[in-house]
């Protein structure tokens, strides 16, 4: 036994064996493993695709050239609410890189960073396909359009403010 994977009776391997049973046998699950993996963990850790190789028997390294093709797969931790700025034209010549700056400077983070305390995730578009109300940010799916810097903390405090009424429950 590796001692990355300290033994199948570790909860988090145990997960994997059940998802991973009903991919057995079937040639090209990888994507549909790697999908669920992140359904379940929310990101791709290390330490479950060394196991998911050696459990299904392919080399780590056709995992990780996998997941760093496709965007849809992440590496690190993602916080809870993903910041997505849009940086396309409409949105460039309205001003979405001051958005973004001001994203960075209250977050503390650059995009594809997270915060420490796993609440933010800020990242980049190239198109929200929104242009109408450019320049536009999602955070997870919803939408703000005519966002201007200002507005950048009421987003943050509303999502914040959510993060402090759940835990008050």
């Amino acid at each position: 036994m590796c001692e990355c994977c300290k033994g199948s009776k570790d909860p988090k391997f145990v997960k994997v064996d059940k998802f991973l049973s009903q991919f057995e046998g079937e040639k090209g699950s990888l994507i549909s493993i790697l999908q669920q993996t992140q359904r379940e963990f929310g990101y791709l850790p290390e330490d479950v695709i060394y196991y998911i190789a050696r459990k299904i028997q392919i080399p780590a390294s056709t995992i990780y050239g996998v997941a760093t093709f496709y965007a849809q797969f992440h590496l690190k931790p993602r916080g809870k609410y993903v910041i997505r700025v849009c940086l396309g034209t409409a949105c460039h010549v309205s001003g979405a890189n001051k958005i973004l700056a001001e994203f960075e400077k209250q977050l503390g983070i650059k995009p594809g960073e997270t915060t420490e305390d796993l609440k933010f995730t800020l990242e980049t578009v190239g198109c929200l396909g929104a242009c109408g109300l450019a320049p536009t940010i999602m955070v997870n799916e919803k939408t703000y359009g005519k966002m201007t810097p200002e507005k950048v903390n009421e987003v943050l405090q509303k999502y914040n403010e959510m993060e402090t009424v759940a835990a008050a429950q």
